[in-house]
């Protein structure tokens, strides 16, 4: 009689796929969860999350210590088996109360499950090693550098080196912490009640513990995190006045804005996503334009304000977006060419806001100064969120602020 397969949790499964569409097809690992959890109560959707999550962000740790104790390049291991390597890894080294059995005996049916019997042996062996040696092996990790930091909470190393540039020693190793960590879940309400708490410098943001799924296909909330609504807030747009966003989608700041909004994506497809998402929210005041921010129609002129939120490393937003760390990298040229668009179409004395969700100084404190405009003073505005360097600029930082991490400006045009 044939033997029983074992069983492997719709969690892990869901992870697993997770992980291989990720490292495998260059998937985002948000956009692959939400295929690979389809069906799974909330219970096993929100471990699916963490194990998925985890594993995609500590990806580099992870190698390391399976290469240290498994002794073989990971590069030279077979797909499916370095993913469940992975996902069994960072079960044994970063999460408390999942049985050692189960994420060891799991994963190797996983590389089974693949149809990679040759390699079961090999998967049981450095499973069953690393669940004797990970801890101590991440344990001893140096983090004195920013290379060896790097290695230790698993980022690229210029990322790493960035931050000790711009934030210190001490900033940037807690910095690397904090975006290893489940980001908080923020949501803007646009009207009626809410569970959660409501923050008290931002109108309209609450902190909650889930998203209402009803609330948000009715349109009375939007999930967005706090530095990102600080943002919108920034631009300071009033009734009667005309403003310009110029990378809109997917829409959460355009609709927090007051007067009329003309709101440009580039993209076909978020245009398009942009428009259902102003209709959701019920913002009638919003134009939608599918336009290059950089060459838009003559008639898109004269306005009172303009919002660049630009594309950018998104650097700030890594503990939401866990495999964006493996594929980012800094804008600095194109924000420029987007923030010197909106000036020319804005009115003399508007304001321009420029705003990047990252911490990097050369894709925002460089950027507003290649401008050359004046700016207006956020930081006495908003004294919670001044820049440490540039007290007239805006900077949330995850381990300071606990939200995503933002810069603003907003510079006066003559």
């Amino acid at each position: 009689m044939a033997a029983r397969p074992a069983l492997i949790a719709p969690a892990r499964a869901a992870a697993f796929e997770v992980l291989r569409r990720v490292f495998e097809d260059g998937a985002y690992a948000d956009r692959a969860l939400r295929a690979a959890a389809a069906g799974l109560d909330a219970r096993d959707r929100a471990l699916a999350q963490q194990l998925s999550y985890g594993a995609v962000q500590r990806a580099r740790t992870l190698d390391h210590a399976i290469e240290a104790i498994g002794r073989r390049p990971v590069r030279r291991l077979d797909p499916p088996v370095t993913a469940a390597l992975r996902l069994g890894a960072f079960q044994l080294g970063f999460l408390d109360g999942v049985p050692r059995y189960a994420a060891v005996n799991e994963s190797v049916e996983l590389v089974r499950r693949a149809r990679l019997e040759r390699a079961v042996p090999f998967a049981n062996a450095v499973l069953r090693r690393l669940a004797e040696r990970l801890r101590p092996l991440l344990e001893a990790l140096p983090e004195g550098t920013p290379r060896e930091a790097a290695l230790r909470h698993s980022y690229p190393d210029w990322v790493a080196e960035t931050w000790w540039r711009d934030l210190g020693a001490a900033g940037a190793l807690a910095l690397l912490r904090a975006q290893n960590e489940p980001a908080e879940l923020a949501v803007r309400l646009v009207r009626g009640e809410l569970e959660g708490a409501p923050d008290p410098l931002l109108p309209g943001a609450w902190i909650v513990h889930r998203v209402d799924e009803a609330a948000l296909a009715e349109g009375r909330i939007w999930p967005q995190s706090r530095g990102s609504q600080l943002a919108g807030l920034c631009v300071g747009a009033r009734e009667g006045e005309r403003t310009l966003d110029l990378c809109a989608a997917p829409g959460g700041k355009a609709t927090m804005l007051a007067g009329e909004v003309v709101a440009v994506e580039a993209n076909e497809a978020r245009a398009a996503e942009l428009a259902e998402n102003v209709r959701r929210l019920g913002a009638a005041h919003v134009q939608v334009v599918h336009a290059d921010g950089r060459t838009l129609p003559a008639g898109l002129t004269g306005f009172d304000r303009a919002l660049v939120d630009a594309p950018c490393s998104g650097l700030g937003v890594l503990a939401s977006r866990p495999d964006l760390r493996w594929r980012a990298a800094p804008l600095p040229e194109l924000q420029l060419e987007l923030l010197r668009a909106a000036i020319a179409r804005v009115r003399p004395g508007g304001t321009v806001t420029y705003s990047v969700c990252t911490v990097n100084a050369d894709e925002s404190e460089a950027v507003v100064d290649a401008a050359g405009l004046p700016l207006d003073d956020l930081g006495a505005e908003w004294p919670a969120f001044r820049h440490a360097r540039r007290p007239e600029c805006l900077q949330t930082l995850p381990h300071v602020h606990g939200t995503s991490g933002f810069f603003v400006a907003r510079l006066r045009v003559p």
